[in-house]
């Protein structure tokens, strides 16, 4: 933490892809759970270090991130999912309607939407010029 407080221009991001910790155990079964990861980042923004979170690929249960991430991030980028390694689980547990582009478009925008409401910037990554 010394380190990082006493760099300059200096940001750190995580990668939290849903606030259901459920929905990450089926796609992420080795990353960090995402209470761990938002005490990260409230940790270090407490200490007074620049931070981001990364919400990509969006899954689902990410509508209600930003709130989670309210006064623990400076910004936020949201990116759709842009790989099909983890289409099976999709399909194993009947969630084929969330690799839609609908899906990915609504909920981008519901958290582009809840970011501004709550004064957190946000970068739409595959929308552009957002």
């Amino acid at each position: 933490m010394d380190i990082l407080k006493g760099a300059e221009n200096f940001e750190v991001g995580l990668t939290i892809t849903t606030a259901d910790d459920e929905i990450r155990k089926l796609f992420e079964p080795n990353a960090p759970p995402v209470k761990e990861r938002l005490d990260t980042l409230d940790k270090l923004h407490q200490a007074g270090i620049r931070t981001y979170a990364m919400i990509a690929p969006i899954l689902p249960g990410a509508g209600t991130l930003i709130n989670a991430l309210k006064g623990k991030a400076d910004h936020i980028i949201v990116d759709r999912m842009n790989y099909h390694y983890a289409d099976w689980i999709y399909r194993k547990y009947g969630m084929e309607d969330k690799l839609s582009d609908d899906f990915f478009q609504n909920t981008g925008y519901e958290l582009a939407n809840a970011c501004k409401k709550s004064g957190i910037a946000c970068n739409l990554a595959f929308v552009p010029g957002f």
